[in-house]
C-alpha cells in the first residue's frame, strides 16, 4: 500500500509540469499574437456564415428545379398568366398612346385654325391680336368650342392697395415708414 502512496503524488508533479509548460507555451503565443488569432477567429466565423447561407440558397435551387421538372403544367400556367399580363399592358398602353395621338391632333387643329383666323382678319385690315377682355367668337361650327375660355373682368376684383402707392416713393404707405438712425457717437455717459 505504501508504494501505492508514494506513486501518488509523484504523479501530479508530472501533471502540474506539463500544464506549467503548456501555460507558459500558449501564454507567450497569446501575448505575442493574440490580436491576430482574435481577428481570424472572426473572420473565419464570417467566412463560414456566409458560405453557409450560399449553400442553404444553392441546395433552394436545387429544389426549386427538382419540383419545377415534376410540375411542366404548373410551368406552363405560369408562362400563360405572364404571357396574358404582358399582353394586357401592352393593349392599355396602345390605348393610351392613341389617346395622345388624338390629343395632339385637336390641338394641331386648333393651331392651324387660329392661324388660319389670323391670317383672315390681316386681310380684312384688322388686327390680328385677339383682346383678352372679350371671349373668342367662332364664325362656324368647329370642335373647338368648349376649349375656349373665357375670361371674367376685372370689375369683380377689389384692388389691393389704393392708387396713390408706390412703394419707391414712400407715399401712401401708411403709418409704418422706415427712418435711419441718428448719425454721431452715441450720447453716453
Amino acid at each position: 500500500m505504501e508504494s501505492a502512496e508514494e506513486l501518488l503524488p509523484a504523479r501530479p508533479a508530472l501533471e502540474t509540469e506539463g500544464l506549467r509548460f503548456l501555460h507558459v507555451t500558449v501564454g507567450s503565443l497569446l501575448a505575442s499574437y493574440g490580436w491576430y488569432v482574435l481577428f481570424s477567429c472572426i473572420l473565419l466565423y464570417i467566412v463560414i456564415q456566409k458560405l453557409s447561407v450560399r449553400l442553404r440558397a444553392l441546395r433552394q435551387r436545387q429544389l426549386d428545379q427538382a419540383e419545377a421538372v415534376l410540375e411542366p403544367d404548373a410551368v406552363v400556367k405560369r408562362q400563360e398568366a405572364l404571357a396574358a399580363a404582358r399582353l394586357r399592358m401592352q393593349e392599355d398602353l396602345n390605348a393610351q398612346v392613341e389617346k395622345h395621338k388624338e390629343k395632339l391632333r385637336q390641338l394641331e387643329e386648333e393651331k392651324r385654325r387660329q392661324k388660319i383666323e389670323m391670317w383672315d382678319s390681316m386681310q380684312e385690315g384688322r388686327s390680328y391680336r385677339r383682346n383678352p377682355g372679350r371671349p373668342q367668337e367662332e364664325d362656324g361650327p368647329g370642335p373647338s368650342t368648349s376649349s375656349s375660355v373665357t375670361r371674367k373682368g376685372k370689375s369683380d376684383k377689389k384692388p389691393l392697395r389704393g392708387n396713390g402707392y408706390n412703394p419707391l416713393t414712400g407715399e401712401g404707405g401708411g403709418t409704418c415708414a422706415w427712418r435711419p438712425g441718428r448719425r454721431g457717437p452715441s450720447s453716453g455717459g
